[in-house]
């Protein structure tokens, strides 16, 4: 399992990649084509046929590869549009459970008026 702070910035790679690469294509990955910053954020990749997740993130002087391989069916990335998109440590938690995130809705949150 896979516990992120709320506070985490987490990206989603529009287009899929080459699951040959390790720490270092995807560093490349980041930096060249995303216009990224692979210390401080959370990356995360889909293969062309989707049934491979991988997960990138700086942990303690070095790069932590998390590798999610489904068993059977694909995973269920939204839509994007871009290079990346945002998402919140929940929507990752629950791609990573299958969930398919294009069916789910965020219901509006409150907040305070600015003052």
């Amino acid at each position: 399992m896979l516990t992120l702070p709320s506070a985490v910035r987490i990206h989603l790679a529009a287009r899929p990649v080459d699951f040959r690469k390790g720490h270092h294509g995807l560093y490349g990955v980041i930096r060249n084509e995303l216009e990224g910053d692979p210390v401080r954020h959370v990356w995360v990749f889909h293969n062309a046929r989707r049934t491979d997740l991988k997960v990138m993130w700086f942990e303690h002087g070095g790069f932590v590869l998390a590798h999610k391989k489904l068993a059977r069916g694909r995973f269920r990335v939204p839509p994007i549009e871009g290079r990346c998109v945002r998402m919140s440590a929940a929507e990752l938690a629950a791609l990573l459970e299958g969930i398919d995130l294009t069916r789910c809705r965020r219901l509006p949150r409150w907040l305070p008026a600015e003052t």
